[in-house]
């Protein structure tokens, strides 16, 4: 019987069958070396799925595997990276060289001072530390509390990984290097807004001890705008009783760290009473529409068209003062061709206060930005979409108004999660104040760090 090694396998076989051939070589030409001192000369990389598998290092990070080149390695009988006692296995190690993998367990913001960044070797009579850099994984950002703040305003990027931040460019190439707060897990760091940050948007950059790591590209993403009521895009509104007048707009400054900017939407107006229970459009805000809007005009300068729809979000800033919870929510509309009440179409519900499977209270104290991609819409959730699927969408309706709705309408837990579940919120009668800002379409991509540059 044939056995046929895919192809894919080769290299990274040959490279080990090499490296253990070599190392069994040299062991044979150093059996008495035992006990002599130790030097250390380069620190690679292995990694088979680079395109540079064995690649010379100046820092490793957890779970990674180190080829080390020196000598005196012969008798070698304790590695200690980071001051943590590391396993390696002997039949891996020559005189000259060997191989040791980062363990998970090594401490980084943890070790003490004298042994963080170092690698020590031991036999029975000499030692020898080597200082080499030791990262935890690649940092992550999963969500910036603000992505369109006013200068000077505070924001918190949340994440992983994000430990002993040093650096972070803004679009434009904005470098802020100082008052900068980093949590000590590396779950979230504080900086600053600085000025002169580009309206056209893009990723921030942000260089920590374990690296760099890119933001998504919607900070501060001003061309996306579609409705900021300060004159980007353009209002509409006719005689409706549940109609958001511009008359109804508020300029009061609400907020702390992140503070309102000019005008924005109250969703529930001093002027209409308590919200019903069990009804659906309520009140209800619209851009001007067809002849005004032209999304392809727009966006598709830095979206294209055929961007994938997971790539792609709707955003807005939101201020909610007091306790949000129980009943009430967000009605997104990508036109305007719906009575209220759907859970199915071209439409997002938001409803912040269902937090996994219960009502929790939704509050902030500033404003907060949400994040929507397009493929949550319910109409484009279910397959592969891209953004012209919306683009052509918009464009073949009779009112292209993009609006929200509040509704107060009973909710089915399976219609938030997607899935079977028997818990129902019934509506109750509410006033809760909840005002938007900013509406606008963002690109999700994010930039890939490479160790390696």
């Amino acid at each position: 019987m044939k056995y046929i090694l895919n192809k894919k396998y080769w290299a990274p076989i040959a490279f080990l069958g090499i490296m253990v051939f070599g190392m069994l070589f040299t062991s044979c030409d150093n059996n008495d070396a035992d006990g002599r001192s130790i030097t250390i000369t380069k620190v690679f990389l292995e990694d088979v799925n680079s395109s540079v598998p064995d690649r010379e290092v100046s820092f490793a990070r957890l779970g990674q595997s180190l080829r080390i080149e020196g000598s005196g390695f012969t008798g070698l009988k304790k590695v200690y990276i980071n001051g943590y006692s590391t396993y390696f296995n002997v039949v891996f190690v020559s005189d000259n060289s060997m191989l040791v993998n980062v363990s998970a367990d090594t401490p980084i913001l943890d070790a003490d001072a004298s042994v963080r960044n170092t690698i020590r070797f031991a036999n029975d009579s000499h030692e020898f530390t080597f200082p080499f850099e030791i990262r935890s994984g690649k940092p992550g950002i999963t969500n910036i509390s603000n992505t369109m703040p006013n200068a000077g305003e505070t924001i918190t990027i949340s994440g992983t990984g994000l430990t002993e931040v040093s650096k972070v460019i803004f679009p434009g190439n904005i470098e802020v290097t100082t008052g900068i707060t980093s949590d000590e897990d590396g779950e979230f760091f504080k900086v600053a807004m600085p000025n002169g940050v580009s309206d056209n948007g893009g990723s921030l950059f942000v260089q920590t001890s374990n690296g760099g790591v890119y933001s998504p590209a919607y900070f501060n993403c001003k061309r996306g705008i579609l409705l900021n009521f300060d004159g980007r895009g353009t209002q509409g509104s006719w005689d409706r009783a549940t109609m958001i007048l511009p008359t109804d707009l508020e300029t009061a400054v609400l907020g702390t760290g992140n503070t309102s900017q000019g005008k924005y939407v109250p969703h529930h107006p001093s002027r209409m009473p308590a919200f019903e229970a069990n009804k659906p459009r309520q009140s209800e805000v619209w851009t001007a529409g067809t002849g005004v809007d032209n999304w392809r005009t727009q966006l598709t300068p830095f979206i294209p068209a055929n961007t994938p729809l997971d790539k792609v979000a709707l955003q807005f800033d939101v201020f909610v003062p007091d306790a949000w919870k129980d009943s009430g929510f967000l009605k997104i509309c990508m036109v305007n061709n719906f009575n209220g009440g759907e859970w199915t179409g071209a439409v997002y519900n938001y409803v912040p206060w269902i937090v996994d499977g219960k009502s929790v209270a939704f509050q902030t104290t500033g404003w907060r930005t949400v994040t929507i991609p397009l493929n949550k819409f319910y109409a484009w959730s279910k397959e592969a979409f891209t953004f012209e699927t919306v683009l052509a969408y918009r464009e073949a309706q009779t009112y292209q108004n993009f609006g929200i709705y509040f509704e107060n309408s009973d909710i089915k837990l399976s219609n938030v999660t997607g899935n079977a579940s028997e818990v129902e919120f019934p509506a109750k009668a509410t006033s809760v104040k909840v005002y938007t800002d900013n509406w606008r379409i963002v690109p999700l991509d994010t930039p890939v760090y490479n160790d390696f540059n």
